[in-house]
């Protein structure tokens, strides 16, 4: 089985995209222009929160797209991986952080 389960974007794929919800995808490429505009955090920041992002959402296509946004913005190759550690930190604390959960069950589980 050769077949990747991530397909790559094809133009094709894009104006399908479109053409099946037009005014939508309108409306999501102006949002998204919209959040990636140099504002009170400039887009090279902005790039670097979506690398992070990207690695907790685990999108393939968002990671790849992503990544290289940031570096023709001019992260560093240092700072993207610095941007996904911080990702890696936040899912291992989220489960640190979950483990109340678990331990309150615990000490329940009779009660």
């Amino acid at each position: 089985m050769n077949e990747a389960m991530y397909h790559p974007t094809t133009p094709g794929i894009a104006a399908q995209r479109k053409e099946l919800a037009p005014e939508i995808y309108d409306a999501f490429e102006a949002f998204s222009h919209a959040v990636f505009a140099d504002r009170a955090l400039p887009e090279k920041t902005k790039q670097l929160i979506a690398v992070a992002v990207a690695h907790t959402t685990q999108c393939p296509y968002c990671i790849q797209g992503h990544t290289r946004l940031a570096s023709r913005k001019g992260a560093s190759p240092q700072e993207i991986m610095e941007a996904i550690w911080v990702a890696a930190e936040i899912r291992a604390g989220g489960a640190y952080a979950h483990s109340t959960l678990a331990l309150h069950a615990l000490a329940h589980q009779h009660s």
